[in-house]
């Protein structure tokens, strides 16, 4: 038992190593003005993937649940801490504070929603799951570029029509303006921040599949039936995954939203291609395995701008690249290769030799 706990240390470890290396490295190049100005507006963006990645990883991998709505978590949490900061830009004048209250308002909003569509939702199963989830999604999208709010002396003032109708006086400060979204939001984002909540998200995730909870999610992933035969709650703690991944999914929203000066609801930043992307970087970083959704985030998020230089070439070789890590990751001879030449292994392998002869 203690080599195992041991090892699973010596893993969780390489994790964190491996996050500080890469933010080390990055600080040493933006130091050295090595790093071009396009890159360095990726550092933000590229945190707020490794978030979604890994939080999604937990409902997919760990869960065993296909949810595809998980860019509407992305987008409650996003507006909602907007939302909060435009609010008290004027009341909390410490940007830090501000922010980091704003980045609790985000989470515990998309966990919120994560519980409330959650309730519903995960008696559905597969296909099904995975439809209803979407649709999610959409809607929430959908409604923020319908809603229109403002504030002047008199207090809140909402529409569904346009920002004329809610009637302000002259003064009045539109907060929330339909498909036009939010502007004027502090832009406190920050790589150092956002590398930051990479590691906590990694240390939640990390800490809870190991943790008693995670292991009686795991067993309601394999098994349902049997789960539910030795007394696990299979209601309360999928409640429990499914909020944790909306909650570190609004997490990674509010960091988005403080990257940006305007925000707004379309498709790009909130519609279903998002949520198909982060499934990507899940699916061929391993399902289930949380290091794995970290690189595979990182590179398939600078993959497209490294590969700029080849113009019409560029998504070829993207293509190329993504085929690659999808064999490497599940083709079954080529994981039966791997397994046969980890360093491990090999070293095994060796003493076994030396003790033949």
């Amino acid at each position: 038992m203690l080599k195992k706990i041991d090892k699973r240390t010596k893993n969780n470890f390489i994790t964190y190593a491996m996050i500080i290396i890469v933010f080390m490295v990055v600080q040493i190049l933006l130091a050295s003005q090595s790093v071009s100005s396009l890159m360095q507006g990726l550092l933000v963006p590229l945190c707020v993937y490794v978030i979604l990645a890994v939080s999604l990883n937990f409902t997919v991998g760990i869960l065993g649940e296909l949810s595809l709505g998980h860019a509407g978590f992305m987008c409650v949490g996003a507006f909602s801490s907007a939302f909060f900061s435009m609010c008290t830009k004027d009341v909390i004048t410490l940007g830090g504070l501000r922010f980091f209250l704003a980045l609790i308002v985000g989470a515990l909003s998309a966990a919120l929603f994560g519980v409330l569509i959650g309730i519903p939702v995960l008696r559905l199963k597969g296909d099904y799951l995975a439809i209803v989830t979407l649709a999610f999604g959409e809607i929430i999208k959908n409604i923020v570029n319908t809603l229109f709010i403002g504030k002047d002396s008199a207090g809140f003032h909402f529409s569904l029509k346009d920002s004329i109708s809610m009637n302000m006086e002259p003064g009045g400060e539109v907060l929330v303006n339909g498909p036009q979204g939010i502007t004027g939001t502090p832009q406190n984002s920050t790589f150092t921040i956002g590398v930051i909540l990479v590691l906590i998200t990694v240390f939640i995730i990390l800490n809870m599949i190991h943790s008693r909870d995670g292991r009686a999610i795991m067993a309601i992933r394999d098994n349902r039936i049997a789960a539910e035969s030795v007394g696990i709650d299979i209601t309360k703690y999928k409640l429990m995954a499914f909020s944790i991944s909306a909650g570190l999914a609004g997490a990674a929203g509010v960091l988005y939203a403080h990257n940006l000066t305007t925000l707004n609801a379309s498709p790009k930043n909130f519609g279903y291609n998002m949520s198909i992307m982060i499934l990507v970087f899940v699916v061929l970083g391993g399902i289930g395995n949380i290091r794995g959704s970290v690189i595979a985030a990182v590179i398939l998020t600078l993959l497209p701008e490294l590969l700029r230089g080849l113009s019409d070439y560029r998504m070829l070789v993207y293509s190329i690249v993504l085929i690659v890590m999808m064999l490497f990751n599940w083709a079954p001879k080529v994981r039966e290769w791997r397994e046969r030449h980890m360093p491990k292994n090999l070293l095994k392998r060796k003493q076994t030799a030396r003790g033949d002869k």
